[in-house]
C-alpha cells in the first residue's frame, strides 16, 4: 500500500516536498491532503498539485482517518504547537527543521511521540542524499584514516526574505541555514557531543543573528570550524580531513550532488521536477520521505539516520551557539 501524506502548510517548502513525493513511485507515496490556515490557500494548493482534499484548519488534517503521515511545512515558531496537534491524534510527523525553536520544545514535541507511541522525524533532508550515504560509508570504512577537521560553510543573502530577518518569525541564520552545517558536522563526528564550543556572530537590529562562526572541540583532538551567514554569499562547501585523504562536497552542501574524494570526482544528479521549484535541489526531498515509508514499513518510531538523539544535540547545540552570540526568543524565556 501507499503511504499516504497530509502536507499541513501551503508556503513554498510544502510545494517542493509535493513536486519531490512526484519523483517516487505512486504506488509508493500519495498526497492526499493538505491543510493551510485558510482555506482558499489550501484549494489553491489542492488545484495545483492534484491533491483531493483540501483543508482550512490543521484541526481538520489531524482528524482525516485516511492519512499515514503529516509533513510540517510551517515557519519556525509554530513547529512546537503544530506537532503536538498531529502527535497528540496519533499522526505520524515529518517536521521540518529546525524541529523547534530550542531544546525545551523539541523534548516536549519527543516526549509527545512517544506517548502516542507515532513516528517522528526532524526533516533534515541533506542526510538522506545519497552523497551523504556515501560519505557515511567512506567515514565507516576509514577511508581518509583518522578523523582531524571537518570545515564547512552556508551563506547566502537573505535579507529581503522577512522570515529569516525577524525574531518573532523564528528569523535568524543559525536555526535557518547553520543549522546544515552544524548536523552536517554532527553526522561526520556520529553524534558525539563536542567537548568545547566557541561561537562569535553579528546580530541585526531585530535581535537574530546574520553572520556567526563556531569552533568545536571533540574528543581525541579533533575539530570542527563552520561559517553560516544570511546576508553574503559564501562558497557553501564542506571538506572533511583524515591522516588518510579529504573528502570534498562541493558548493551547495546542504543538498549535494557531487563528491571529491581524494580528488576523485562522482555525480549523484537528483531528479527533474514537473513544476517548477522555490529551492534548489529540492527534489532531493524524496529522499528523506522514502525513509520515513521505509520506517513506517518496518513499524519504527524514529530514523537511525535522524534519530531522536540527533535532534536533541542539534537543539542543544544551537542554544549554546545563540546564547554566546546573544540571541534570545520570546520561547527561550518560558
Amino acid at each position: 500500500m501507499a503511504t499516504r501524506w497530509g502536507i499541513c502548510g501551503a508556503g513554498r517548502i510544502s510545494h517542493d516536498f509535493t513536486v519531490a513525493l512526484k519523483t517516487l513511485p505512486t504506488e509508493d507515496h500519495q498526497v492526499v491532503a493538505v491543510a493551510a490556515r485558510k482555506l482558499e490557500g489550501a484549494q489553491e494548493f489542492a488545484r495545483k498539485h492534484s491533491i483531493s482534499q483540501a483543508y482550512g484548519s490543521y484541526e481538520e488534517l489531524a482528524r482525516d482517518p485516511n492519512i499515514d503521515v503529516v509533513y510540517v511545512g510551517v515557519i519556525h515558531p509554530f513547529h512546537l504547537s503544530t506537532c503536538l496537534l498531529f502527535t497528540n491524534a496519533k499522526k505520524n510527523v515529518l517536521c521540518e527543521k529546525p524541529l523547534a525553536m530550542n531544546s525545551r520544545e523539541v523534548q516536549e514535541i519527543l516526549a509527545s511521540a512517544k506517548k502516542n507511541d507515532v513516528f517522528l522525524m526532524e526533516a533534515v533532508w541533506t542526510r538522506f542524499f545519497p552523497a551523504s550515504v556515501e560519505i557515511r560509508r567512506l567515514l565507516a570504512q576509514g577511508e581518509v584514516g583518522d578523523l582531524k577537521m571537518v570545515r564547512t560553510e552556508f551563506g547566502v543573502p537573505l535579507m529581503h526574505v522577512p522570515r529569516a530577518m525577524q525574531k518573532e518569525l523564528g528569523g535568524g541564520a543559525i536555526l535557518d541555514i547553520g543549522i546544515y552545517c552544524l548536523q552536517f558536522i554532527c553526522m561526520v563526528y556520529d553524534g558525539e557531543k563536542p567537548e568545547c564550543i566557541q561561537a562569535t556572530g553579528i546580530c541585526m537590529d531585530t535581535g537574530v543573528d546574520e553572520t556567526v562562526v563556531v569552533t568545536l572541540k571533540f574528543s581525541k583532538n579533533r575539530m570542527a570550524v563552520f561559517s553560516c551567514s544570511s546576508v553574503v554569499q559564501l562558497p557553501n562547501d564542506a571538506i572533511i580531513v583524515g591522516t588518510k585523504g579529504t573528502i570534498k562536497v562541493p558548493a551547495h552542501m546542504w543538498c549535494p550532488t557531487s563528491l571529491e574524494v581524494n580528488g576523485k570526482g562522482t555525480q549523484y544528479p537528483v531528479p527533474e521536477p514537473y513544476l517548477p521549484l522555490n529551492f534548489l535541489n529540492s527534489t532531493g526531498m524524496r529522499y528523506e520521505a522514502e525513509e520515513v515509508r521505509q520506517c513506517l514499513l518496518k513499524g519504527l518510531k524514529e530514523s537511525a539516520v535522524m534519530s531522536h538523539a540527533d535532534s536533541r544535540l542539534l537543539a542543544e547545540l544551537e542554544d549554546e551557539i545563540r546564547k554566546q552570540v546573544g540571541v534570545v526568543y520570546s520561547q527561550d524565556r518560558q
